[in-house]
């Protein structure tokens, strides 16, 4: 059975066109690992400043999890690292777990992928950097490599290597590549999507 924080099923059920293993030969590659690495601006974790209505935001990982949520008052104790038991957090991911079994938007596996694309957008448009990786990538594959994760398999956001070839989702990589490929991503959000981070400034 797949965990409540899983993305799987989500892509599987609402977006097909994004379901399935994917195979890639490592040395075609630019693999995503650690920030701290090159091609470490493709990570969602990696900083890079963006203001969404108003608001400022770390990292495209840190507006990818307000995203979740309609209460302003929880996205604004995300943004200042306060978990659901009122214990600090500086890892926004966390953070917004902590929430989520009981304040997660209902329609969250309606709109994960299109709040992934916005994510990517905004990168796309307010971080220098990264555009100019993804032009420094150009005829490469884009994969984010989660070889040295514990668990046997890659989730839907990445691949795993075996031998000579990456294996997996590769969701994160397959959306970098579309947007470098075309220019932009695609997306539609929920009318109220944005409302709560429009909201936390006065949450």
């Amino acid at each position: 059975m797949a965990s409540f924080y899983s993305i799987s099923s989500f892509v599987r059920t609402n977006y097909p066109e994004y379901w399935g293993e994917q195979e890639y030969p490592v040395g075609s590659c630019v693999a995503i690992h650690k920030v701290s690495e090159q091609w470490g601006i493709f990570s969602n974790f990696a900083p890079a400043p963006l203001t969404v209505e108003g608001v400022a935001f770390r990292s495209s990982e840190e507006l990818f999890q307000v995203l979740k949520f309609s209460d302003p008052g929880i996205v604004r104790r995300i943004l200042d690292g306060v978990t659901l038991g009122d214990k600090p957090c500086h890892n926004c991911k966390m953070a917004a777990k902590s929430y989520e079994r009981q304040c997660r938007r209902p329609d969250w596996g309606n709109m994960v992928i299109d709040a992934m694309k916005y994510c990517l957008m905004q990168k796309h448009a307010q971080c220098e950097p990264f555009r100019q990786a993804l032009a420094d990538s150009i005829g490469r594959t884009i994969v984010e490599d989660q070889t040295s994760f514990s668990k046997r398999h890659a989730d839907a956001w990445g691949v795993k290597r075996q031998g000579d070839t990456f294996v997996g989702p590769n969701l994160l990589g397959r959306l970098l590549m579309e947007l470098r490929d075309n220019g932009t991503l695609s997306y539609r959000l929920p009318d109220d999507a944005l409302s709560a981070i429009r909201g936390c400034l006065d949450a």
